[in-house]
């Protein structure tokens, strides 16, 4: 029996090794299969994430607050989300990387929106763009998917327009929300983001689209999920978003670590004859 779940096993960690594309975004939802997304922004965290089995990991303009300690996503530039994009591309196998288009790389023009976008394909390696807004990005969108570059759509509560709708709060407006997800689609996105609406909002949302929706603060009934990466491995401190699960509390075992390694190097343990060169 235990050689059989050994051998099960392996079978299908070899079947998971499979490069998650576009298109197998696209059958997950046909087939009632429900889509893992969360962020990473390093080398290290994306190979983690990638061997774990995550469809589709997303380096996204999160690292302004997650990486950068600032109190919103508006400052992060094209630069640096294509240095993080790069590391995560090169560290992945399976999952399907996709970049967020910072803010005022793309609002300007569809020609500004498609430069950019493939900018990031090229100098990262990475599947795909994701850019936020519905029916005032339908022609950006539909630009840059004319130019066979894959993307990944965002409505409901959008970051990146936090000081117009005057910080992250939720959506609650029915009829806008799924108009916005109706013109996401219909310019060519291969999946939504669908963040911080109530759940009845994002199962008629979902119901209505033929691409899948990954939810985040938007209840069970989306076709995938997103989360930060560093919010369910316990990496954050301070405020944590009601809509995220820990999952682990990585933060207290690095505390823990660094403390005994400051404890062994006052008291002489560390380095021991172990750790010494004769």
């Amino acid at each position: 029996m235990g050689q059989s779940v050994a051998k099960m096993t392996k079978q299908i960690t070899q079947a998971d090794v499979k490069p998650v594309t576009v298109p197998d975004f696209l059958i997950a939802k046909s087939q009632g299969r429900k889509l893992t997304v969360a962020t990473a922004y390093d080398f290290p965290s994306a190979k983690i994430m990638d061997e774990a089995g995550l469809d589709c990991i997303l380096v996204g303009d999160s690292l302004g607050m997650v990486v950068q300690g600032k109190p919103d996503p508006l400052s992060v530039t094209l630069k640096q989300m294509i240095y993080h994009a790069e590391m995560v591309a090169r560290a992945t196998t399976r999952s399907l990387v996709v970049v967020d288009l910072p803010f005022m790389t793309y609002q300007e023009s569809a020609q500004q929106a498609l430069r950019n976008s493939g900018k990031v394909l090229k100098k990262t390696g990475a599947h795909a763009v994701k850019l936020e807004g519905g029916r005032r990005m339908s022609e950006t969108i539909k630009a840059i998917t004319n130019a066979d570059i894959p993307v990944m759509g965002h409505v409901g509560l959008t970051p990146q327009s936090v000081r117009r709708i005057g910080g992250f709060k939720m959506q609650r407006n029915e009829n806008e929300i799924l108009q916005d997800a109706l013109a996401v689609e219909e310019a060519g996105a291969f999946a939504i983001v669908l963040e911080c609406i109530p759940p009845d909002i994002a199962q008629k949302i979902s119901n209505a689209l033929k691409i899948p929706t990954i939810g985040i603060g938007a209840g069970p009934n989306c076709d995938g999920q997103v989360l930060v990466g560093h919010d369910l491995l316990g990496l954050t401190t301070g405020f944590h978003p009601r809509f995220s699960k820990k999952y682990a509390d990585i933060a207290d075992i690095i505390r823990s670590a660094i403390a005994s390694y400051c404890t062994e190097v006052r008291t002489g343990k560390f380095p021991g004859p172990e750790h010494t060169f004769k």
